[in-house]
């Protein structure tokens, strides 16, 4: 599926160890609870309008980056992607083809078989044909596969932290200060468990399913096993804290609504993820997601369209029937 539709649909249809001590202490409303004084506040819509998503690291292994690069560069308008006229980048290689998936199958977090799936997926996107994922198959989106959505919500609660996701009403429960079930039932989103540290919500997820098509921890195919773990590390930062975060994001990842992060001078959102699974990869690895607040203060209903005449793939899952229902 091209940019453009991606991103039209997402515009016309969105918009380990307890901590002890810190309890969130809910109060009246039907949406918001106010925590404790120890306890970060995530209230609030958060965007991050940002394709494929990872912020690859400083340092140290990170993410799969795309092979396919812009010659232009295509953050300094709003939504024109790779148009004639734009200025060419400084080195010749713009952000991430957004239309054009390849992952780096040589990035040495992968192990062999893995990099061949990687590498697979790129040579069909390559051919000009858009293989399936779980977003534009309109299946749910597994964890960490999930940080494509562009908006994000928490709710925080005395026992647990819900998590909405900006489409086709993807919910994530955390359970506070409380460990894995043994054995863990594998679910689409995963066993999430959480705990604060100090000003960091530390959220821990093993137990993704497996058994679907679309098991991929990111939009190049990049695989995962029933090994896969992934934790996430939400904190409120300023500017001056997630500047080189904006940058890196800026350079590898095209913006569909322009640079959105380098003019807010506000709280900032940022995600630290390390991600391990022994069956693919080779080390753990981390990236970051850095988001701004949304221009919306709840969202709004986003559904993906069974529809096949606008599905990239010609082998789309869509339901049909051999009869008429009536």
């Amino acid at each position: 599926m091209g940019r453009q539709l991606v991103f039209l649909l997402s515009v016309t249809l969105t918009a380990a160890t307890p901590a002890l001590g810190q309890n969130a202490v809910p109060v009246s409303g039907p949406a918001r609870t106010q925590s404790a004084a120890s306890t970060p506040d995530f209230f609030g819509v958060w965007n991050h309008p940002s394709f494929p998503w990872y912020e690859p690291p400083a340092a140290g292994p990170g993410p799969l980056t795309n092979r396919s690069r812009w010659p232009y560069i295509v953050n300094q308008q709003p939504s024109v992607g790779g148009s004639p006229g734009l200025p060419p980048s400084k080195d010749g290689q713009g952000v991430s083809d957004y239309d054009q998936l390849v992952g780096d199958y040589t990035n040495p977090i992968l192990q062999p078989w893995a990099a061949e799936v990687v590498k697979k997926f790129g040579e069909i996107s390559l051919a000009g044909i858009s293989y399936p994922n779980p977003s534009n198959q309109c299946w749910p989106e597994p964890v960490p596969f999930i940080f494509k959505r562009i908006q994000m919500q928490m709710i925080q609660q005395a026992d647990k932290i819900t998590i909405l996701y900006g489409e086709d009403h993807e919910v994530r429960w955390v359970r506070l200060n409380q460990p894995h079930p043994t054995p863990v039932t594998p679910s689409w989103h995963g066993d999430s468990v959480g705990h604060y540290e100090g000003d960091t919500l530390v959220v821990d997820t093993i137990g993704v399913r497996t058994d679907h098509p679309y098991a991929m921890v990111d939009l190049f195919g990049t695989p995962y096993t029933k090994s896969l773990h992934v934790v996430e590390r939400y904190r409120l930062r300023d500017y001056d804290d997630v500047r080189d975060a904006i940058e890196r994001n800026l350079k590898e990842n095209w913006q569909p609504a322009g640079d959105v992060f380098s003019q807010h001078r506000g709280k900032f959102l940022q995600l630290h993820l390390t991600i391990e699974d022994e069956g693919v990869f080779t080390v753990p690895w981390t990236a970051t997601l850095t988001y701004v607040p949304a221009p919306i203060d709840q969202l709004r209903e986003d559904v993906c369209a069974e529809n096949l005449q606008f599905y990239p793939h010609k082998n789309a899952a869509v339901p049909t029937a051999d009869r008429p229902d009536f």
